[in-house]
């Protein structure tokens, strides 16, 4: 579907009067373009003898955030899916993983902030500012998906999970900002 497309022909389907890609895919390649970044600062440190120490822990984020990035990938994709499937339960999955998903690939992003090429801290602090948003926005996906839904039990577990993800990802996104702005400010 997407993922063989190019960015210009998902860009001018998601404008379109069309009913998907939407929000959803939408989400998920803001989160798969977040965890590009963190693979790209970790591709620019691996080798460099400055953080030769942190080098097992470093292909350890790319090992992570590349998988995370074929996710996401094939997520832009499922969701457009999910939605012309008028499915609702895989309406529903597929922003509930991209939220989770979201969720590890921002925890990946505090570590590089000291074991990452300096050089690249400001691409750490857009990758955590992507993942944050990108969850967001699976999370409103998520809610009205709920809605429909009407199963009271199953929407309480969900919304329990993602409230308690919610308060992290905002954590790390704030303490993750934080700290670069000081480094980027002196």
């Amino acid at each position: 579907m997407y993922k063989n497309e190019s960015l210009e022909k998902y860009l001018n389907d998601l404008a379109a009067k069309l009913p998907a890609p939407g929000g959803g895919s939408a989400s998920a390649m803001i989160a798969a373009l977040g965890v590009s970044l963190i693979s790209m600062v970790v591709n620019f440190t691996l080798g460099k003898p400055k953080y030769a120490q942190y080098e097992a822990e470093l292909k350890e984020i790319l090992e992570e955030s590349e998988k995370l990035r074929a996710e996401f990938l094939k997520l832009v994709d499922l969701d457009v899916q999910a939605y012309n499937s008028k499915n609702l339960r895989d309406s529903l999955n597929v922003p509930f993983m991209i939220a989770r998903l979201c969720f590890e690939g921002a925890k990946l992003c505090p570590p590089l902030i000291k074991k990452g090429n300096a050089n690249l801290i400001s691409d750490v602090a857009v990758a955590v500012i992507f993942l944050e948003s990108a969850f967001a926005g699976a999370c409103v996906n998520v809610e009205i998906n709920l809605k429909i839904l009407k199963d009271d039990k199953l929407s309480a577990q969900i919304r329990k999970e993602l409230a308690k993800k919610d308060k992290h990802i905002k954590k790390i996104r704030r303490l993750t900002e934080e700290k670069i702005g000081k480094i980027i400010r002196g």
